[in-house]
This record gives C-alpha cells, sequence and structure tokens, in this order.
C-alpha cells in the first residue's frame, strides 16, 4: 500500500471511503479493498455495499456470496438501496446463500428462467419495497417482478405493472423488461409497438433476455418488421452472451435452416451449451436427435435423455424408459423402464400413462401402480378428457387398480367414443358381442361406421364386413368392397383377403380369377394364413391361368405352419394337382 493510503487508513472513514473509490475506479481493486474494508467496519452504507460487491464478483478480494450477503444485509439495514435492490435480487434468483461461480449476478438475472434455484420471494419483498420507496429505479423493477412472479398470496398484477412503469420511466432495463411482459400479458393488440419498444430499450441495455425477446419479436413479425436474419443475429448476441434459451434457439434455426443457412455441426454446438447450461428442452432434443439419426447412438441420447428428466421433462422421461425397456444404449431393465416410465406418467404425461398402464397388465411394477393409474385416468376424464375416459374404460374393462366392471368399461368408452376413434371401435365391438351393454348389432354398424370415417383400418375392415354380410342393415357387397379396398390401401391384410375372394366369388365385385389370386397373393406375402390356402389353390389348381404346383404346395405348407386346418388336408390327404407319387 503506498504511503498516502497507508495515512489515509488513520484519517476520518469519510476521506478513507472517498480514496478507496478513486482506487477502484482507477482499477486498482487490491489496494482498494482494505479501505473499503475499514470505512465499511465503520458502517458507512455505500462502503458496506460495495465490499459486498467486490466479494460478490471477486473485485479484489477471493469471492465469497456468503460475505457478500453479510455485508449486503448490513448496508440494507444501513438504507442502502443499492444494497436492498441487490440483495432482493439474489434472494429472487435463489443465490442468497449459495457461493458465486464466476457469473456476474444482479436483476439482469430476474427474467432468466433457465435457473433450476428456488427463489426466496418472502425475504427478498420488504427489501424489494424499502428500495422501490426510497426511488430505486432497480427495486422498482424487483418488486414488480416480486408481485407478478412471486406466489399467488403475494401477486398484485395492478401493482407490479405500476411499479414497472416507474422504474421504465427512470431507464432502468430491468424495468422497461418487466413493463413489455406486463403489457403483453394484457394481450391489446393496441400495445404491440409498445411492447417492442420497451423491449428494445432494454436489449439496446445489454439485457441479454430482452435481446433474446426482441429475437423473438422480430422473427415472428410482433411490433417490429419481420426479418428472420436480423431475429438470427439477435439470437447470437443473446447466445454469446450466456442465456440458454436464446443458445437453443439458436441451435435449433441451424439445425432446421429456418433462420440461417443450414449448419447442423454449429446448430448442435449451440444446442449442447444451452442444455449444459441448464435448458431442459435442449437436452431433450439432443437425445431425440441421437435416436432418429441415420445412424442412432442410444447411448449418447439416454445421457441427454436421462438430463433432461432428471430435471423433470416427462417426454423424456418417457423416452428413457423406453431406452430401458428396449436394451438400446443402456443395459435392458424392465424395472428401470417401469420407474421412468411411472415419473413421467405421475407427470401427466398421457402416453406414458398408457405405456405403464400396459407395463402393469403384462404383470411388471408395484402393488399400488394399478389404483395410481386408474386414478390418473379418472381424474382427467372427469374433467372432460376423452382420451383419459377412454383408458378408464379400458381399465375396467382389465380389472386395472379398479374391480373389473364390463358396465362401467361401456361407460366410459361410450362417453369417450364422442371423439375418440380407437374408443368408437371398441364401443362398437363391445355392442357387438354384448359385453357390459345389451347386443345392439345396428347400433355396432353405427359406431364401426364413424370410426371408419375417422380412418380407423381395423374399423374400416369391420364395418365393411358388416355391410357384407347384412348384419345391422341391409347387405351392401358393392359398399363393403369399397371399405375393404382403402383398408387394403393401409396395408391391411385381412381386408386384401376379403377383396379377393369377392372376385373369387363375384360378390360384389365381378368375378376375376386373376384379381382375386393377385389379392390372395398379396395378403399371403403379409402373412395371413387363409390367403396363403387360398394362393396354394390356385397355383396348384391353375384356376387363374397360371399353374406352378411347386410353389402352390409351399404356399399350402405356410398355411399349415399357421393352423389353417384346410391346408393340411389338402396337403396330405391326396397330393395337389400336378403331382405323382
Amino acid at each position: 500500500m503506498a504511503i498516502l493510503d497507508r495515512l489515509t487508513a488513520y484519517a476520518p472513514t469519510a476521506l478513507v471511503l472517498r480514496r478507496a473509490i478513486q482506487l477502484a475506479d482507477g482499477g486498482k481493486l487490491s489496494e482498494a479493498f482494505p479501505l473499503l474494508a475499514i470505512a465499511a467496519r465503520a458502517g458507512i452504507a455505500e462502503a458496506e455495499y460495495r465490499v459486498a460487491r467486490c466479494y460478490l464478483e471477486g473485485l479484489g478480494v477471493p469471492p465469497s456470496r456468503s460475505e457478500s450477503a453479510r455485508w449486503l444485509r448490513r448496508a440494507a439495514d444501513h438504507g442502502s438501496p443499492d444494497a436492498q435492490s441487490l440483495l432482493a435480487a439474489l434472494y429472487v434468483a435463489g443465490l442468497a446463500g449459495q457461493e458465486p461461480d464466476g457469473n456476474h449476478i444482479g436483476s439482469q438475472s430476474l427474467f432468466e428462467r433457465d435457473s433450476s434455484r428456488e427463489p426466496e420471494f418472502a425475504a427478498a419483498l420488504g427489501l424489494a419495497k424499502k428500495a422501490a420507496e426510497s426511488g430505486s429505479a432497480t427495486g422498482q423493477a424487483i418488486l414488480g417482478f416480486i408481485l407478478s412472479k412471486g406466489p399467488a398470496a403475494m401477486r398484485d398484477l395492478d401493482a407490479a405493472h405500476g411499479w414497472y412503469e416507474k422504474s421504465a420511466a427512470a431507464g432502468c432495463p430491468e424495468g422497461c423488461l418487466g413493463l413489455a411482459l406486463s403489457l403483453a400479458r394484457r394481450r391489446q393488440p393496441a400495445h404491440t409497438v409498445k411492447v417492442a419498444a420497451e423491449v428494445r430499450r432494454a436489449a439496446e441495455a445489454g439485457l441479454p433476455t430482452a435481446i433474446y425477446l426482441l429475437g423473438v419479436l422480430t422473427e415472428h413479425g410482433q411490433g417490429v418488421p419481420l426479418d428472420r436474419a436480423a431475429a438470427a443475429r439477435l439470437y447470437q448476441l443473446a447466445a454469446e452472451k450466456g442465456l440458454p434459451a436464446a443458445q437453443y434457439r439458436l441451435g435449433l434455426g441451424f439445425i432446421d435452416g429456418d433462420l440461417a443457412d443450414l449448419d447442423v455441426v454449429a446448430g448442435e454446438t449451440w444446442m449442447r451449451r444451452a442444455a449444459l447450461a441448464g435448458n431442459v428442452e435442449a437436452a431433450y432434443r439432443l437425445g431425440d436427435r441421437r435416436v432418429k439419426s441415420s445412424s442412432p447412438d442410444y447411448a449418447d441420447a439416454a445421457t441427454w435423455y436421462r438430463r433432461a428428466a432428471d430435471a423433470g421433462h416427462q417426454a423424456a422421461a418417457r423416452a428413457l424408459a423406453s431406452l430401458y425397456l428396449s436394451g438400446n444404449g443402456v443395459a435392458r431393465d424392465v424395472e428401470e423402464g417401469a420407474r421412468w416410465l411411472r415419473v413421467s406418467a405421475k407427470g401427466g404425461n398421457q402416453e406414458a400413462q398408457v405405456d405403464f398402464a400396459n407395463l402393469v397388465i403384462a404383470g411388471v411394477g408395484e402393488p399400488d401402480d394399478g389404483t395410481s393409474i386408474a386414478g390418473w385416468f379418472e381424474a382427467t376424464a372427469s374433467s372432460g378428457d376423452l382420451i383419459a375416459a377412454f383408458n378408464l374404460g379400458l381399465c375396467f374393462a382389465e380389472g386395472v387398480g379398479v374391480r373389473k366392471d364390463e358396465e362401467q368399461a361401456a361407460q366410459w368408452v361410450r362417453r369417450a367414443a364422442e371423439g375418440v376413434a380407437d374408443a368408437q371401435y371398441a364401443y362398437a365391438r363391445m355392442l357387438q358381442d354384448g359385453r357390459g351393454v345389451a347386443a345392439d348389432q345396428k347400433q355396432a354398424r353405427f359406431w364401426f361406421e364413424r370410426a371408419a370415417n375417422a380412418g380407423m383400418v381395423d374399423a374400416q375392415v369391420a364395418f365393411a364386413e358388416m355391410l357384407f354380410n347384412g348384419r345391422g342393415g341391409a347387405c351392401l357387397p358393392q359398399a363393403a368392397a369399397q371399405w375393404f379396398k382403402r383398408a387394403a390401401a393401409a396395408g391391411h391384410a385381412g381386408a386384401m383377403f376379403a377383396i379377393g375372394a369377392q372376385y373369387a366369388n363375384g360378390e360384389g365385385l365381378s368375378f376375376n380369377p386373376a384379381a382375386a389370386q393377385k389379392w390372395f397373393a398379396a395378403a399371403a406375402e403379409r402373412g395371413h394364413g387363409h390367403a396363403q390356402l387360398m394362393l396354394g389353390r390356385y397355383l396348384c389348381n391353375g384356376r387363374a391361368g397360371e399353374h406352378n404346383p411347386v410353389a402352390g404346395r409351399v404356399w399350402l405348407e405356410r398355411a399349415v405352419a399357421q393352423g389353417v386346418r384346410e391346408a393340411a388336408d389338402e396337403l396330405y390327404s391326396s397330393p395337389p394337382t400336378g403331382w405323382t407319387q
């Protein structure tokens, strides 16, 4: 320490503080800190605040958030609005009790959503009020944030808007951003330009979240001219400032090529940075990309899925469960797969709930899992969700988590049938078979038709069968043929066999043995046993003009392997036409 500074240490504390500020402004932080500490120990609020900033940012002293918080509390108690604001911001960010990580922490972190830390709103509220009421623009912005984002009992959106307006009027970037978000929340088209203007003010001050949101507005032309190239530049700027949300969007833009030139390598680099910084969606997308690649890397996918699943991403938990159940990228572990499905299902992922229910039906899981599954479906179904109503009906049909009750099953499936094709088909089957409801072929035909029109292939075949045989209404073999052909176009082997039979018998379609053989062949190649029998007969007997007993016998043998008794009779009771013993 210079002689002047040694003498200054014995001077009145106001002079000590003045000299410390001079040294700090000159970049001599290690020399300034001892003098700041002297003034701080004397109870000067500004010195206490500056010491706290030094500890927080590691300026002239090793960083220590606990020491920073201690000095901030002293300065706040002595009436420093700056200290009150900063300490409130640390509480809101959930950082007041944690050690610093080398990144700048302050009010600019208010609107960043990628942190997994828990805010301490109650501790922040009183401090923010004191700072705001003393005229601190930063304190006003923080108070606005607490009143708009804090616990429900603490929220007052009108008061928050008022504090944001005061803060923005004073030129505080956080206040500008808060005001923009408060205006946007009101969803009035007249505010669109004002929202963009306030976001721009905050962005021009260098606030990363504001830069990112200006990119969003620019990408979609909200309050500013639509310009995807400019949006990409804004995302890049925010990404380079370390904002994970911007890194994710920039990465996605490079991968999809919707904002800039396609550059998958750069896109995945930014996506990884976002994921490693805590952006859960980025981690999930990386896992998905590894699975869906032309050369899948399931092990890497499992790593990214696990990162996202650990952070509460339901779809990632379901995807990770799939890897464990299939043994891709990880050792096959049904129990671990069930555990992750349970996590996803408990979080409300309906696809996971269905997957988990199927596992429980197969005997996997814990004793209470069935009850949980039925409870999930019932809670969602009671609120009007038709898919949940269908799944609850299946629980009653199978006795999963509830006593097996076919009448209850039919009631829930009927409710779901108002809008779910699978439920329409299932309810038609119940009506056809008389399970849980009185058998009613006419109504079964009606519900098969609804499901068929919704594009469900099995329903198209079932409806066609009823049209063909006249159950539940008029016999309409020509109409049946059209429905069979729609299902056949979707690859349904049974429908292909039915078309072949109609051509073979001249029912609904003109008699045409060659066309019949073609459709029998199509169904046979897809493993349809009776189609294999018919194709074998046609080839052995030359019914369509092609006489090939060797190939015919092969198809008969395949039909036998599928348990078709008539094929066995033809093979073993007498040799097919064209063969000699």
